[in-house]
């Protein structure tokens, strides 16, 4: 069945690359109006250009999810470009230390978290808010395995990424009965562009990871995007508050 997003509109944070720009064309080539966030301006309305150049319509935000007025006005734009907020993907997210806690730079622990746990966290509060005032959305976190099993040498990424799930749970129990779905999908090994650069760098430790992946394959950007776009789509109005791995079953024996 195919998905269809025909006259919605929403917005994806992170979308300048990786996982968020494949979510950004997976809703647009649904049908969707999409907000295309980015830190980066270069790279988020070349992810516009794909969109638009597939027929499908975007416009591009330029938004630090650390900083809540920019989440806010972020939200604020979505809504006044496209009339409503019907969907919203909280991707952004990222590492900034791989250490084991005790050699662990603080000022790397607060970047991650930042980014990671209060970017989410404010796409939230300002999501909802949106969302109730027109009848409801749905609303996509990206999690990670490290936030459902604990990762050696990660410790404030998978903290960040527990938090995730634990505001995605939370806010699913606030805002059901308003109309607001809240879900996340937890990706494992995903060949993004960093992935592949460190796969080349490194081919023994990538075929370590690989061979410890039940279903053989790494994923795709485009699994992890399939899966938001299932997720904030009609056809899963009774999914709510799940974390849904994407990782050819790495966790399946772990959680």
């Amino acid at each position: 069945m195919a998905i269809n997003m025909a006259g919605k509109a929403g917005l994806v944070t992170a979308a300048g690359s990786g996982i968020g720009r494949e979510s950004a064309l997976a809703f647009a080539n649904a049908g969707a109006k999409v907000m295309v966030s980015d830190l980066s301006k270069d790279t988020g309305q070349e992810t516009v250009r794909l969109i638009k150049e597939n027929g499908g319509e975007a416009v591009f935000f330029k938004c630090d999810v650390t900083d809540e007025d920019q989440v806010k006005a972020l939200v604020d734009e979505t809504v006044s470009a496209f009339g409503t907020l019907d969907f919203a993907h909280n991707n952004a997210g990222f590492s900034f230390s791989q250490n084991k806690i005790g050699d662990t730079d603080s000022d790397n622990w607060e970047k991650t978290v930042k980014v990671t746990l209060y970017g989410a966290f404010y796409g939230m509060k300002h999501e909802v808010n949106a969302m109730v005032k027109t009848g409801g959305g749905a609303i996509v976190n990206t999690a990670s395995s490290a936030g459902v099993e604990g990762v050696m040498n990660m410790t404030p990424y998978s903290a960040a990424k527990f938090g995730v799930v634990g505001l995605t749970k939370s806010v699913a129990l606030e805002y059901g009965r308003q109309g607001v779905r809240v879900n996340a999908f937890a990706p494992g090994s995903t060949l993004t562009p960093a992935l592949k650069g460190w796969a080349d760098s490194a081919p023994e430790q990538y075929e370590a990871i690989l061979e410890s992946i039940p279903s053989g394959d790494m994923a795709d950007p485009q699994d992890q995007a399939n899966a938001a776009l299932f997720l904030c789509s009609d056809i899963a109005p009774q999914v709510n508050g799940v974390v849904l791995p994407v990782d050819g079953g790495f966790t399946a024996g772990k959680i």
